[in-house]
């Protein structure tokens, strides 16, 4: 095998793929890097789970498959002095890796054994841009659950019909739902994706170019110009999350995301928002004015930020993760919150349209 490529785009697909390989497996070779030069230079990360191919521009002088052990590979082409790499394998898959005055010679094993990435069907298929994925990712894939007991909430459910495509993410805790108007698809679908396949889509997604979705029974693909990335479906039925959504609120808070999103980052220096010992307060102390604050070992905080409340006043507390999560993502002037009681949960929409929603449970005091 001969192949010159650039350095750069070897180093970006070895970093891609690694993302995909087990570090500890009863398959040694999944621990390793499946480099193949065959029409073009592609290299492939799996874990049997989930399995990521990237595609490198390349001269191929001479074809051929071998695994590289992925760290010592990897670091070894992030170090190369020049952007030009010249990889060479011979027969006994000794690798001669050259760039500029820099020489390494390490070794490969056979690409045979290499377990291939499941075929998927491609009967089905969703088209959109790839900007507007990674932001729907982005904006729900927080509020997946990592409880391994409720496997089905471990990743974020997909729906596509008549135009309209929805990504739905819950934890128990709370809720993501954010929607968008895509191109007509004659299809219905509907599937979950492990949230780990989904984050490493969001990561290799460029904004420009449309990303092409193909799920099947067990299995789906998503593919680029660049990349290819298969993961096993979550089998199940989800949880009814309409059912669970308050169909009207008794209070309505109009306020700027951004403001309060700063006033609950200040209170929650007080607070370990991981261990959730402490709630942050959101107590309306006039139909003008929310307080924000939070009492805990360390000290106190009181925060007021402008609203406009319609309806009853409110006193609750909250994991303030729960609220930094979905209001950093949220890019709107203003949002509306709505509550229906003090136990009940708190909505976050848009004050036009449907295209996000995210529900927050109370805590009780």
């Amino acid at each position: 095998m001969q192949v010159i490529c650039s350095r750069t785009d070897l180093n970006n697909a070895i970093s891609m793929v690694q993302r995909a390989i087990a570090n500890r497996s009863t398959m040694p070779i999944l621990e390793g890097i499946l480099f193949s030069a065959q029409d073009n230079l592609t290299l492939t990360g799996y874990d049997m789970e989930t399995g990521i191919e990237a595609r490198v521009p390349a001269e191929i002088r001479e074809g051929g498959e071998v695994v590289f052990k992925s760290k010592i590979f990897g670091d070894i082409v992030r170090k190369l002095p020049e952007e030009n790499v010249f990889i060479q394998i011979d027969d006994k898959y000794k690798a001669t890796i050259k760039s500029g005055q820099a020489n390494f010679e390490i070794f490969a094993q056979a690409g045979d054994e290499y377990p291939k990435l499941p075929d998927v069907e491609e009967k089905q298929k969703l088209n959109l841009p790839q900007e507007l994925l990674k932001e729907m990712i982005d904006q729900t894939i927080f509020a997946t659950s990592n409880d391994e007991s409720r496997p089905i909430l471990n990743g974020i459910k997909v729906r596509s019909e008549a135009g309209k495509l929805e990504l739905v993410a819950i934890d128990g805790f709370r809720l993501a739902v954010r929607s968008a108007e895509i191109e007509d698809n004659d299809d219905i679908l509907d599937f979950i994706v492990p949230s780990k396949a989904m984050a490493e889509v969001a990561r290799a997604l460029e904004p420009g170019e449309n990303i092409a979705i193909f799920p099947s029974h067990n299995h789906i693909l998503f593919e680029t110009d660049k990349f290819r990335l298969v993961s096993r479906l979550i089998e199940g039925d989800f949880l009814d999350y309409q059912r669970i959504i308050p169909p009207s609120c008794s209070s309505q808070i109009k306020v700027v995301p951004q403001e309060m999103l700063s006033a609950i980052e200040r209170a929650a220096l007080l607070i370990n928002v991981e261990q959730r010992r402490f709630p942050v307060s959101l107590k309306t102390l006039s139909s003008k004015e929310l307080e924000i604050s939070a009492k805990t070992d360390l000290g106190s905080v009181e925060e007021t930020i402008a609203v406009d409340l319609e309806g009853d006043t409110i006193d609750i507390d909250f994991n303030p993760k729960y609220f930094l999560d979905a209001l950093s993502v949220i890019d709107e002037e203003k949002v509306n919150l709505e509550f229906s009681g003090p136990s009940a949960p708190c909505l976050i929409k848009p004050q036009e349209g449907e295209g996000f929603l995210y529900m927050v449970l109370p805590l009780r005091r």
